[in-house]
């Protein structure tokens, strides 16, 4: 008895597995005349006897599958299908014979590589835009778009994290600072640490790179000949930039406090990392702890001292503390850094009349004290001349600054300079216009 259920449990295997072999058959056929929803229909239904067949024939079932859903390129939205069918035949010979792997592990970079080109393309065109001020709208749309398209590679072949990294990075110019920061840190979660092996040749067609999933796929693209100029490239660790770039996505959501968490805990690897110790001087900033962001920036000073737009910053904070001839030092070592820094000049032009505020105070206090009145307008007329070749310099660097105009017309003005001051108002009625 034992052996005729043995027998006939035999038999229906095998039948089993002819039809299969079968429903496998009709589909290809189905595939050489591009009927490609005829062939899933096909495979689908032989789904059902898949855990009584033998490995190689799951593969070929697979790649059938994965063929079937790629449909040659045409049908962008069942990629996701047509990647999910190919890693099965990946991961059935993982340990075995590649009969079918090879040929979808080719067809799996194939699809990737038109997900991911499309992705830089419209990261391309996201750039372009935002040169552009008046093309905010559509910048953000494209880096979204682009974002979510690095995303999608990730998810055809999670292999290949650095996707997304790059869908991350790309969500913070998109202004979708959550969704970066979920992104980021689930790369963390991960474990991802960015040091990467990279496998490319440049298409001899396209005379474009492309990347391959190992060296085995690399070496049999370039047997093919259809490649040239292959190269194997380790990325550096990139776990520090990361936890860098939550900190920014916090900054921009104005979440200081989860900020200033983000930096103790990149600060844990980079402790003295120049951009974190500015993004968090900035956040005391943000919050009005001008005490802890004068100590940051001289941090950051030591460190980096021939940054230019630091020195500007502390001296903007030495103007909010009403330290004006420090600020008007700092400003200084930015210009002695960058001669053609606009904004310093300005500034040191600003800082030199606050400290002439006191003295139109005084002076309005002593009206009826001509002596006193006119020794205080005397030096008010002097730290006048003082500022004027600042902003005569800032003008002189950047003529539409309507702010810097409006300032010197009044100057000039002030001092009887009316030919000048008729000159200003010309340039600032041109620029109000």
């Amino acid at each position: 008895m034992k052996k005729t259920i043995i027998l006939v449990a035999l038999f229906i295997t095998g039948l089993a597995t002819f039809a299969q072999k079968n429903e496998i058959k009709d589909a290809e056929s189905a595939l050489k005349e591009n009927k490609y929803t005829e062939a899933i229909n096909i495979l689908k239904g032989a789904e059902s006897l898949l855990p009584e067949a033998k490995d190689k024939l799951k593969a070929q079932y697979y790649l059938t599958l994965g063929k079937a859903y790629y449909a040659n390129g045409t049908t962008p939205k069942s990629f996701k299908d047509a990647a999910d069918a190919l890693n099965q035949v990946i991961s059935i010979e993982k340990n075995g014979s590649k009969t079918y792997s090879d040929e979808a592990g080719i067809l799996l970079n194939t699809l990737i590589q038109k997900v991911a080109e499309k992705a830089s393309n419209v990261y391309s065109e996201a750039l372009k835009f935002s040169e552009d001020p008046a093309n905010n709208t559509i910048t953000v749309e494209k880096f979204s778009e682009a974002a979510e398209g690095f995303e999608e590679v990730y998810h055809l072949s999670v292999r290949d994290t650095a996707f997304l990294q790059n869908a991350a990075y790309i969500y913070y110019f998109a202004e979708k600072y959550n969704k970066s920061i979920d992104t980021y840190k689930k790369l963390l979660d991960l474990g991802y640490k960015g040091i990467n092996t990279t496998y490319s040749a440049i298409n001899k067609e396209t005379n474009k790179e492309e990347f391959f999933a190992n060296d085995k796929e690399l070496a049999l693209m370039m047997k093919s000949g259809l490649y040239k100029n292959s190269e194997i490239k380790k990325t550096e660790p990139q776990t520090t930039e990361i936890k860098k770039m939550i900190v920014k996505n916090y900054l921009a959501l104005k979440e200081n406090e989860k900020a200033l968490a983000a930096i103790q805990e990149a600060k844990i690897s980079a402790p003295t990392d120049y951009g974190l110790l500015v993004d968090e001087a900035n956040v005391y900033y943000a919050m009005g702890n001008n005490v802890k962001f004068k100590e940051k920036l001289e941090e950051a000073v030591q460190i980096n001292p021939s940054d230019y737009v630091l020195h500007y910053n502390i001296g903007v904070m030495k103007s909010d503390l009403k330290d004006f001839d420090g600020a008007i030092e700092s400003y200084k070592k930015a210009i002695a850094l960058k001669a053609d820094y606009g904004d310093a000049y300005n500034n040191i032009g600003a800082a030199i009349l606050e400290k002439a505020l006191p003295l139109v105070e005084e002076m309005n206090k002593s009206l009826n004290d001509f002596n006193k009145y006119d020794k205080l307008q005397a030096k008010q007329m002097e730290l006048y001349k003082e500022a004027l070749p600042y902003f005569e310099k800032a003008f002189e660097i950047n003529s539409t600054n309507i702010n810097v105009v409006q300032t010197l017309r009044g100057i000039y003005e002030q001092l009887g300079m009316y030919d000048k001051s008729k000159e200003m108002k010309v340039v600032y009625d041109k620029l109000k216009n």
